[in-house]
């Protein structure tokens, strides 16, 4: 029997952290063929010196997959594919990705949105996508090497709503073996959406103050900005039958308070430091679009998201 073949897109933060962790357990056991797709200067390191990650959890830092390639094209035959990208290079991936995947290869969407799935199921409509949630404090420290910090980063992971029997056990004990800290579930989507309030209205709230986590939760008016974002998601999530806790609002503000002060997010960054990609769409065009597709009124998200725009 073939070994089942694993694809890595990008090996940034989440990429590179998770990607390692697979890898090396890996070149151990033999069991799986994997490959890592990088651009650039990353795919140059990595193809001459390996993977570098940098964490508590590692003694040995340095990993060598099977294949480093430059392009999506040159992957062959994938079962799994662990779409590692930022956001706004999702429709461009899943586009180059249909010409190398078969009807069979399962989608693992490594990065946090409540519309990830969807976007995904657009651009490739038949085959398996597990919606996933990540939590990992990880970050490129130089091309090819990744530094991770804090708590072992962990995935919630579901079953596809509309492949719901597809046969993912193969991917389940390989994510066990990679000693990855997981949950799977029949239904990811609570997870998905409750990091979604999180994330989309800190993000929206700090960017357009240039401000921090700690701030939202102290300064009145940003407190009620946040407060205002996250009860037009909580409304979008019930129309969509996706059950969040009735006090989400309280929760989140609970969350937020556990990180340090001027934790900062990363649409704020990139925002404010004028960078051309950012997390925008993500984090307010998506609640928008919801919306307007369930004929919910947005106001205040629309208002923060417009003033994001004109910075």
């Amino acid at each position: 029997m073939d070994k089942k073949h694993i694809a890595v897109l990008g090996l940034g933060g989440v990429g590179g952290y998770f990607g390692f962790k697979i890898n090396q357990e890996n070149e151990a056991s033999k069991k799986y063929k994997i490959s890592f797709v990088a651009r650039g200067e990353t795919y140059q390191k990595v193809k001459e010196n390996g993977l570098v990650l940098l964490s508590p959890e590692h003694l040995v830092n340095l990993t060598y997959p099977d294949a480093v390639e430059q392009h999506i094209s040159d992957v062959k035959d994938p079962d799994l594919v662990l779409i590692c990208v930022k956001e706004y290079d999702l429709e461009n991936i899943c586009q180059q990705l249909k010409g190398v995947i078969s009807k069979d290869t399962v989608l693992l969407p490594m990065m946090n949105g409540a519309d990830i799935y969807e976007r995904i199921r657009k651009i490739i409509p038949g085959n398996t996508i597990l919606p996933t949630c990540i939590y990992v404090a990880s970050h490129i420290k130089e091309k090819g090497m990744v530094e991770h910090k804090g708590k072992a980063g962990k995935m919630i992971i579901g079953r596809d709503p509309e492949h719901f029997s597809a046969d993912v056990d193969w991917i389940v004990e390989m994510l066990k073996e990679s000693k990855i800290d997981f949950d799977f579930k029949d239904n990811s989507l609570t997870d998905i959406w409750t990091k979604y309030t999180f994330i989309a209205s800190f993000g929206l709230v700090t960017a357009k103050h240039n401000s921090s986590i700690g701030a939202v939760c102290s300064d009145e008016n940003q407190k009620k900005e946040a407060t205002e974002i996250m009860k037009e998601i909580k409304k979008i999530a019930d129309k969509k039958m996706i059950v969040l806790d009735e006090d989400i609002i309280q929760k989140t503000f609970e969350k937020a308070a556990t990180f340090p002060f001027e934790t900062p997010t990363s649409l704020q960054l990139d925002v404010n430091s004028g960078k051309e990609n950012n997390e925008l769409e993500l984090l307010g065009g998506a609640i928008l679009e919801f919306g307007k597709e369930l004929r919910i009124d947005t106001p205040f998200t629309q208002k923060i998201y417009n003033e994001i725009k004109s910075l």
